[in-house]
């Protein structure tokens, strides 16, 4: 199942899920048995995700089509989103990049950092470059929706705290970001500007199929004004979500609708492509993500 936030024709965020060319309000669908919210459904999910598979299986038609509504990020407030660096190529082109040497701790811990959660963008919205930035950058992520509250969790068991899975962008200001990380601290306002996230989270249990060990073989790419420049793939992981959610769930609680991001894929940003490939973000460009069965996130530079 493909569920989605959405602008009503009215203009309430509702939600629902995508059949055919459009989206099934569930509210209406379900004649008020499952909530407006997405993050609501989410967090009562073994009680609503049987009650919406099985209205779905009778389905014919969507409630509106995608002409007559406006999709937005699928969670426009969680109650936090992490980002990590989970992708061992990546860190090894950015690193050669800055000139710097990768941290032998990097091999110790999935690290983490946590991005602003009040600013997140939907597929196709727009994204305001922060004022003083001049080194705009995409990353093409991942990401993995918690379903279940826990604490200390194992990454063996970490599976059962997954409700689904979705595109995400963390924008980067490089310029901003390189020169608060000189201090210790950060990165912060070279991130806290814009995430993207969508266009629908797609539940677990629909990524099966592509399952290969405790990763997922899927086709990772990202456009720049339809040119393709990042091509990479979900099992190149180098840690997975169950590493991810064990240490993030260390000694403190984790919340049905928080967002792990992985972290960028191999060659998935400007950063290590170089500006030989292409130059910095500007006004104007539009950057388009797309991951196998995810769907495509694009977004437009203001």
């Amino acid at each position: 199942m493909k569920l989605v936030t959405y602008r009503h024709p009215n203009g309430d965020l509702r939600s629902g899920w995508i059949i055919g060319n459009g989206v099934a309000d569930m509210q209406e669908v379900s004649k008020d048995q499952l909530p407006s919210s997405l993050l609501e459904f989410i967090k009562h999910n073994e009680e609503y995700l049987p009650l919406a598979n099985e209205i779905n299986r009778h389905l014919i038609e969507p409630s509106y089509t995608f002409d007559e509504v406006e999709l937005i990020t699928p969670i426009p407030v969680p109650p936090s989103v992490r980002d990590f660096m989970a992708f061992e190529e990546h860190v090894v082109n950015a690193t050669k990049r800055s000139k710097i040497k990768i941290s032998e701790a990097w091999y110790e811990i999935p690290a983490f950092y946590f991005t602003n959660h009040l600013v997140l963008k939907g597929p196709e919205e727009d994204v305001e470059r922060p004022p003083t930035c001049r080194m705009l950058d995409y990353e093409l992520e991942i990401a993995c929706i918690i379903g279940k509250d826990g604490r200390d969790i194992k990454a063996e068991e970490a599976d059962d705290y997954i409700f689904g899975y979705t595109i995400l962008n963390d924008w980067s200001a490089r310029d901003l970001q390189m020169k608060e990380m000189q201090i210790g601290l950060g990165p912060a306002k070279g991130k806290d500007f814009a995430t993207s996230i969508g266009p629908y989270i797609i539940t677990k249990d629909e990524l099966e199929p592509y399952r290969h060990g405790d990763k997922f073989n899927l086709r990772m790419t990202a456009k720049v004004n339809g040119k393709l420049l990042s091509e990479g793939n979900a099992q190149t992981m180098y840690y997975t979500f169950g590493q991810m959610i064990e240490r993030a769930s260390a000694g403190v609680p984790l919340h049905c609708g928080e967002v792990f991001g992985s972290g960028t894929v191999g060659s998935g940003c400007i950063l290590e492509l170089g500006n030989e490939v292409h130059r910095w973000l500007e006004p104007g460009d539009e950057v388009e993500l797309e991951i196998e069965q995810l769907g495509t996130l694009k977004n437009k530079i203001i």
